[in-house]
């Protein structure tokens, strides 16, 4: 069978899938191409984001080339065979040694035409290698087991804090204790955490301590869940090792501190995480936020716009000058799409200059300031000196004041392109906030070309959802009109072992994107209020974040509980 030239950077593995109708072409291609797969192997890439069914990929495969295949779960690893092999080999082709006899070496692979994996195994045994087919999901889960029950193991993911300031640039090794040997489980434990943290794709990590508990809970796709209980012996040692990695006063206990470290996962890929302590009745409360670079260079396709939508932002991004403002509650995904605004612009032709409190996601070719108040480096004081770095484009990490809001709208009028957040619920909200912040009607109404609002809600898991009885009743009042219920039924979340039985995987933007048109300025000039701009963003077939999430209920790729959950009428 003729290869089609579409093909030729997939492996033998889906070029077969996509021959057999197992996935879909040029969401592979999609995939293959994606800046955040960095170096992680095309195959575990598209099994991890729903492309492929594992379970399906191994059955097909396992026939395909006449591989016996081995459920991992029922398998003990030999400790002994694994330290046989190079661990870096284990991880970046991630494969597993399962047994030897004689000459022969059998292999656990999820592809067992990485041709590269078996020569480099070959290589670094001496022995004949036998490939034996297993899930990639389970095979990443005993990778990662066998890798961390060794000692060290877990260490060599974990490195200097490179990127930060020059003056606290030291090198952590983290494959022994500070303290002495009494603390070795505590710097095991942080270690297992940052890593755990890290491989369940977590946003944030709270560790919450009480009277007679000390708890740790994952965010996982903005809902909180309860992950473990640790030893109460672990909690003053485990606050004392992360103030450690992060530089800050361990003897200090009552007050407030905020820092960060960096962590690196073989092969390529760096994660920050940013820390704060606050005292509380038994101890201080530690949350720790995951900062991926890869999420500041989302593709605009995959922010969940609607066409029309996607078009007014665009528009809106690529004007000379004036001001985007983008609102939402903390963890709406602003950050993730002014960055991706700032990667579509970041052609090296203009001046990018940013504030921000802090600064998560360092990006080239972009001038990022750190906001300090302690200092006097606030919002307003970086604005008024980028004015004289002669720049293009200004990104304000939140308007949080008269001062602050009265320098972007300078800015914006006088030819920059000024992105800023704000805190309001929807869009109209925003333009009649900086009213009450004290800017002129006409300032606002000169400045400001668009707003948009946004919130994230979760994706169902595209492995188990089903369709779902919900009386129509409660889909008119959720937003439905009746002739939508047509020949149609919900899905909603089941659960199963790819989304941890959550029955959610992953999250997309809600968004309400309002372009400012000539009749909301004359609505804005007269001091209409934001019922009367909602009013007139409705003629113009402006929609709301629940229109929003109500036509992708209907799409099937969110429930409707989602949906009411994170958005108003």
């Amino acid at each position: 069978m003729a290869t089609h030239p579409d093909l030729v950077m997939l492996t033998p593995v889906l070029r077969y899938l996509v021959s057999h109708g197992l996935s879909d072409e040029a969401q592979l291609q999609h995939l293959a191409a994606d800046p955040a797969r960095g170096k992680t192997p095309l195959l575990f890439y598209v099994v991890e984001k729903g492309a492929v069914p594992a379970a399906v990929l191994m059955a097909h495969l396992s026939a395909r080339y006449n591989i016996p295949m081995f459920d991992l779960d029922a398998a003990t690893i030999d400790d002994a065979l694994v330290r046989k092999l190079d661990k870096r080999l284990i991880t970046r082709h991630q494969v597993l040694p399962l047994s030897t006899h004689g000459n022969t070496i059998y292999l656990a692979m999820a592809d067992p035409m990485d041709l590269k994996a078996a020569e480099d195994v070959k290589f670094n045994t001496g022995l004949q290698v036998v490939p034996i087919l297993v899930e990639v999901n389970k095979l990443v889960k005993a990778v990662n087991a066998a890798i961390n029950g060794l000692n060290g193991g877990i260490d060599e993911m974990f490195s200097e804090n490179p990127g930060v300031d020059d003056a606290a640039q030291e090198e952590f090794d983290l494959t022994q204790s500070d303290d002495g040997a009494d603390d070795a489980p505590v710097v095991r434990f942080v270690q297992q955490l940052l890593l755990d943290a890290i491989q369940s794709g977590v946003s944030d990590v709270h560790l919450e301590p009480y009277e007679k508990d000390f708890r740790v809970r994952y965010r996982l796709d903005g809902v909180l869940q309860d992950k473990m209980h640790p030893s109460m012996s672990l909690r003053d040692g485990v606050t004392s090792r992360l103030k450690i990695l992060c530089r800050l006063d361990i003897s200090e206990r009552r007050l407030p501190q905020d820092g960060r470290l960096r962590v690196r996962v073989p092969p390529a890929r760096v994660i920050d995480f940013r820390v704060s302590f606050l005292p509380t009745s038994f101890g201080e409360t530690i949350v720790l936020r995951l900062l991926d670079p890869a999420s500041s260079k989302v593709p605009i396709e995959q922010l969940g716009f609607l066409p029309k939508q996607r078009k007014a932002f665009e528009d809106a991004i690529h004007r000379p000058y004036g001001m985007i403002l983008v609102t939402g509650p903390t963890g709406s995904g602003k950050t993730t799409t002014l960055y991706t605004a700032l990667n579509i612009l970041n052609t090296g032709d203009c001046n990018i200059s940013t504030a921000e409190d802090p600064v998560e996601i360092p990006v080239y070719g972009i001038n990022q300031v750190n906001i300090n108040d302690r200092i006097g480096l606030t919002f307003a004081a970086a604005l008024r000196s980028f004015l004289r770095q002669d720049p293009d484009i200004i990104m304000v990490g939140e308007v949080r004041d008269l001062e602050t809001a009265e320098t972007a709208i300078k800015a914006a009028q006088t030819g920059h392109l000024v992105l800023a957040t704000l805190h309001t619920n929807d869009a109209p909200q925003s333009l009649t906030r900086l009213g009450n912040m004290g800017i002129p009607t006409y300032n606002i109404a000169g400045s400001v070309h668009l707003v948009m609002a946004q919130r994230l809600a979760r994706k169902l898991c595209p492995h188990c959802k089903n369709p779902v009885r919900i009386p129509e009743q409660a889909l008119t009042e959720a937003g439905f009109a009746p002739e939508d219920l047509q020949g149609w039924r919900p899905l909603g979340a089941t659960g199963c072992d790819q989304c941890n039985k959550t029955g959610y995987k992953g999250r997309m933007g809600l968004y309400q994107v309002m372009p400012v048109s000539d009749a909301m300025r004359e609505i804005i000039m007269r001091g209409g209020t934001s019922i009367d701009l909602a009013r007139q963003a409705a003629q113009e077939g402006v929609l709301t974040m629940r229109q929003n999430g109500l036509r992708r209920v209907k799409e099937g790729v969110t429930s409707l509980e989602e949906v009411l959950r994170v958005t108003n009428l």
